[in-house]
């Protein structure tokens, strides 16, 4: 039995992280209100290129510092902020005292996504993490969750994919032949989408629906 998690914004708050992050970042560029609204909107929930955000950084601030420091700020200044809700850890040892594999498929750099798992100490919870950059392969690419399948030993015939993102996690879960559960964050389904198997507010009411729901 096989449960992949996505990481950020589903296992872990990057999006308040971050968003306190930018808040003294903008502060000490003697920025505004709409200033952080455009760092956080420009941010795109991380999507956006970090070398191609810094850029925009540097010609938004006049006393912004050099792309590469911007960078490497955007890559871990928020880190050290994020935090993890006790009812997904709840929720992670349910799965596993159940007899499920478990495994963390995230997209993202590999010194800045294994940094957040160390921190936060879900190589507890968890049998596996696979990152896209130390695999050569992204989601919603079908590739990723078949490698983190066969790196627990099982099949995608039997599992579920639990993520945020409708087009990396839930498409990208669905084209791999996996199940799915998407976490809203009081976010509305789009439409052109097909539906996920299952919608939650948060990542340990989604797991749960799994466990009930069973293998796919």
């Amino acid at each position: 039995m096989l449960l992949l998690v996505d990481l950020d914004n589903t296992l872990v708050d990057r999006a308040a992280a971050f968003n306190a992050w930018a808040s003294s970042f903008i502060g000490t560029l003697g920025g505004s209100a709409s200033d952080m609204t455009w760092l956080i909107e420009a941010d795109r929930d991380g999507y956006e290129p970090r070398d191609s955000l810094a850029r925009a950084i540097g010609e938004r601030f006049e006393d912004a510092p050099d792309p590469g420091t911007i960078v490497q700020m955007l890559l871990f200044d928020h880190v050290p902020l994020m935090t993890m809700d006790e009812g997904a850890v709840t929720a992670l040892r349910d799965a596993r005292e159940s007899g499920w594999k478990i495994g963390i498929v995230t997209n993202g750099a590999t010194e800045q996504q294994t940094l957040k798992v160390r921190n936060l100490g879900l190589e507890s919870y968890v049998d596996a993490v696979i990152i896209s950059e130390a695999v050569g392969v992204k989601k919603p690419d079908a590739e990723i969750f078949h490698l983190a399948a066969n790196s627990l030993g099982e099949s995608v015939n039997m599992g579920w994919m639990i993520g945020d993102h409708p087009t990396a996690d839930i498409v990208g879960g669905r084209g791999a032949g996996l199940k799915t559960g998407w976490i809203s964050r009081g976010e509305t389904w789009p439409e052109g989408i097909t539906a996920p198997n299952l919608a939650a507010p948060t990542v340990a009411e989604a797991i749960n629906a799994a466990l009930t729901w069973g293998p796919a």
